[in-house]
């Protein structure tokens, strides 16, 4: 069984680019701001990983990390995050929100598979928090 990923982006043609890199590799649900997002995991879905853009209308990509990060039913989901910054600010808020890692657009679709491939080789217990954050960014 593939792993499902959820990619959260208000932009249709980098949805459409992440579906085509990962759709071969993975079983991929859409949808276009964090608002959405929550509203698709609230009916019971649960993705082994969540891509998401910070900048979306409604709900942020920041704002839903952290409503995931203090969630017992969402907190172990690994989140990737994909932003236009670049630097110490965008760690410091990935530690904070316990996201897993952070891609820089535009991005290489072969440095996007191979982040989300070593997220899914890791056990269970580093996936979490700040620990998955050191382990992928060193």
């Amino acid at each position: 069984m593939k792993n499902n990923i959820l990619i959260v982006d208000d932009s249709k043609p980098i949805l459409c680019l992440l579906e085509a890199i990962l759709g071969r590799y993975y079983q991929i649900n859409a949808v276009s701001d964090g608002l959405a997002a929550i509203d698709w995991l609230s009916l019971g879905n649960k993705p082994d990983l969540i891509i998401s853009d910070v900048q979306m209308p409604n709900i942020d990509g920041w704002e839903l990390a952290q409503h995931l990060s203090t969630s017992a039913l969402y907190e172990d989901i690994p989140i990737i995050i994909l932003s236009g910054v670049n630097g110490e600010e965008i760690k410091n808020k990935c530690e904070a929100y316990g996201v897993s890692d952070y891609i820089n657009k535009p991005f290489d679709p072969l440095h996007l598979l191979e982040k989300v491939r070593n997220i899914f080789a890791m056990p269970p217990l580093k996936k979490k928090g700040i620990t998955r954050f050191n382990l992928l960014i060193g």
